[in-house]
């Protein structure tokens, strides 16, 4: 929806090779790009001419295709969440490392150019110490077409592992990344979608910073109203669609809805025509000496006595960020912030969120990890 824009805007990055079940995906590459599509994951992982691979497979997918690369000695970007399990994720890790190659996860939001900013400017430590963090996100992601598996927890759906996994990624960015303890919530309250469709959780970070994490994906009221009716990909909100996404699944059995769910794929979705950057709703960042609003246009800052704000451009590629982190990975060595250490930190968080809604009990975090600033520092 946004990478390919992104990497057809990017010089840097060539698209030379490709995989894909789907003959009609395979004959849109090779039409498009002039290059090689192959029916598997491993003959993509055996060119030569590929440096590193892009997986935007499903989740339960990527444990597989991530160790093919990792053996064929390719650099990975896989989309988050990491994996569903904690244990493949920390084999997945753990086969990057051996291999020697970089695993970047992402496009997460936590690479929006609004939350880089953030981040720096609390650490910079000009407005004093992060204090606390809201994040809220009010969406139509449940009722968006998905296919059987999406809608089973153990199998990777609902809200947790699709959407909490950017809320999450963005608030540890934010405050340096080592959560502590997590207490939430759930609500799963449609039969017909038997999975997790809200939640709301307070986490504590080292050094003293508290989130109040809150998402809902029930297609009833949109946060986006609070984001200048700029859509979570950039793209500006039309007018009148409001309950598009219920009205498109009514009458639906399951095989119209998985169908439906094609039209997202290479091949046969429309990209997105972003103007702004991403954002994943109000974010609030509480400091000492000024509270920061993110929004798709930069950061708004309430001071002690003046209000300002500071412009992030957008452009030239939607996702510039996500490629900025491959390439520097790639021909510097230099990993980002979103290393698969990270990824699998912000998997525990997903976890923990659904353990402590069950338990009624708070969860301690055990595999969190520092950003790279937070490292560089001590």
């Amino acid at each position: 929806m946004l990478m390919v824009p992104t990497f057809d805007a990017d010089a840097r990055v060539k698209l030379t090779a490709a995989a894909a079940p789907r003959a009609e995906s395979r004959a849109a590459f090779e039409e498009q790009y002039g290059g090689v599509a192959y029916p598997t994951v491993e003959e993509l992982c055996a060119d030569p001419s590929v440096e590193a691979i892009y997986i935007a497979t499903p989740h339960q997918m990527h444990v597989d295709h991530v160790l093919a690369a990792a053996r064929a000695g390719k650099h990975i970007l896989v989309e988050k969440p990491l994996a569903i399990s904690m244990e493949d994720a920390e084999t997945m890790v753990a086969a990057a490392n051996e291999a020697g190659v970089h695993l970047i996860v992402g496009p997460s939001h936590s690479f929006d150019p609004p939350v880089e900013l953030a981040a720096q400017l609390i650490a910079s430590g000009k407005f004093g110490q992060l204090r606390m963090i809201q994040a809220l996100n009010y969406t139509d992601f449940l009722y968006r077409p998905r296919r059987p598996e999406e809608l089973r927890t153990e199998e990777g759906g609902g809200v947790l592992f699709s959407q909490a996994i950017h809320q999450i990624d963005v608030v540890r960015r934010l405050a340096g990344g080592m959560g502590e303890k997590i207490y939430a919530m759930t609500g799963a309250w449609d039969p017909k979608r038997p999975t997790e469709g809200a939640f709301t959780a307070l986490m504590n970070f080292e050094g003293g910073c508290v989130a109040n994490l809150t998402y809902s994906g029930y297609a009833h009221f949109d946060s986006d109203i609070w984001m200048n009716d700029v859509g979570e990909l950039g793209q500006r909100k039309l007018a009148g669609a409001y309950g598009d996404a219920r009205r498109a699944l009514m009458d639906l059995d399951p095989d119209d809805e998985a169908r439906l769910k094609t039209t997202r794929t290479f091949g046969s979705g429309k990209t997105v025509d972003a103007k702004h950057n991403e954002h994943f709703g109000p974010v609030i960042a509480l400091c000492d000496r000024a509270d920061l609003k993110l929004t798709p246009d930069g950061v708004e800052v309430f001071g002690d006595t003046e209000r300002g704000f500071i412009e992030v451009t957008f452009g030239p590629a939607p996702r510039r960020t996500v490629n900025d982190a491959l390439v520097a990975a790639v021909r510097q060595n230099r990993a980002p912030v979103q290393t698969g250490a990270w990824g699998l930190a912000s998997l525990e968080v997903c976890h923990a969120i659904l353990q402590s809604a069950s338990t009624g009990q708070p969860v301690d975090l055990r595999q969190q990890c520092k950003t790279s600033e937070e490292e560089q520092t001590g």
